[in-house]
């Protein structure tokens, strides 16, 4: 990824040299060393820290919808759309996922659509490089409360789409139809958790031998966020997925994935109402996955936008 030309946020903070380099090559990413990440995240959060509050920088946004795992329960403001990009890597498999969604307000708070495109690579196929995966077309109505509120809650409808190459590792091969309930509280001004439930059922998954079975899953989350500043957190998710995998016609068997993933993310807002927002973790397999860890990049653009207003 180029860097960002000279920026400047509202504090006047310098973001010329913001960079993401991902080395890969058949499966073996070269990934920098714990001392560099962490010294490179101090370097980033550091004016965060030192900044003294003004009566402008109190007023400004905080970070709230930008969790790496789990799903808040905020949609976005009218007028107000948001670009994420994920990277995630796992050690073990050697799979890795990046994952880029847009979402857009539908003429008001109440209703927000997206769409998420996905480009990935399954380890257990290691010659086959890498290709798009599938994608999910979602809707997310805002049940409960809004982003000031003291609980939330903001179900959601996806219809997933099999773009990817099952043959491959790289998709299901099946239209399906995906849900989640994801409910936020408030606790304090420091203290935030996220709590997700959903299921997913694809009808006509395709394994890489062309076999075709209906496999359903289901998908449980939390996540604390520890509100440092209101443009630093420190959060801790914890993801479990269980569901079936195609082995024959109309034959699955079912497994357990469980992780616990520590991170940070910090903010850099604009006068132009611009916030950019990235983020790292480190997801550790636990239980069924115990021994399994990775890495995830974050970077979200969040922008007022003219034709996603209204016209009430």
């Amino acid at each position: 990824m180029t860097p960002i030309t000279r920026w400047e946020d509202e504090n006047g903070y310098s973001l010329n040299e913001i960079e993401i380099h991902f080395h890969y090559h058949y499966g073996d990413i070269l990934m920098p060393s714990t001392f560099v990440i962490l010294f490179s995240m101090l370097v980033l959060v550091a004016p965060l820290c030192s900044a003294q509050p003004t009566a402008s920088s109190q007023a400004t946004p905080s970070i709230q919808d930008n969790s790496f795992l789990i799903e808040e329960a905020y949609n976005q403001e009218d007028g107000v759309i948001q670009h994420i990009n994920s990277f995630l890597w796992l050690t073990q498999s050697h799979d890795w996922v990046y994952a880029e969604t847009d979402e857009w307000p539908l003429r008001s708070l109440k209703h927000q659509v997206s769409l998420t495109l996905t480009a990935m690579h399954a380890g257990d196929f290691p010659g086959s490089s890498f290709g798009w995966g599938d994608a999910v077309l979602n809707y997310r109505y805002q049940l409960v409360g809004n982003g000031e509120a003291k609980v939330a809650m903001a179900p959601r409808l996806s219809l997933w789409l099999p773009t990817g190459d099952s043959s491959l590792g790289r998709g299901f091969g099946s239209l399906g139809l995906q849900t989640n309930l994801p409910v936020s509280i408030q606790h304090s001004q420091r203290l935030v958790t996220h709590w997700n439930t959903g299921a997913t059922w694809l009808p006509h998954a395709r394994n890489e031998f062309g076999s075709s079975a209906s496999v359903v899953a289901a998908n449980l989350g939390q996540s604390t966020v520890w509100v440092a500043k209101p443009r630093l957190n420190f959060l801790v998710e914890t993801f479990w997925l269980g569901g079936e995998r195609v082995v024959d016609d109309k034959k699955t068997e079912w497994s357990h994935d469980l992780y616990v993933s520590p991170g940070i993310r910090w903010a850099y807002n604009f006068r132009n109402g611009l916030q950019i927002v990235p983020g790292i973790a480190v997801p550790i397999g636990i239980g069924p996955s115990a021994g399994e860890k990775g890495i995830i990049f974050y970077l979200s653009f969040e922008h007022p936008f003219g034709p996603a207003r209204s016209r009430q």
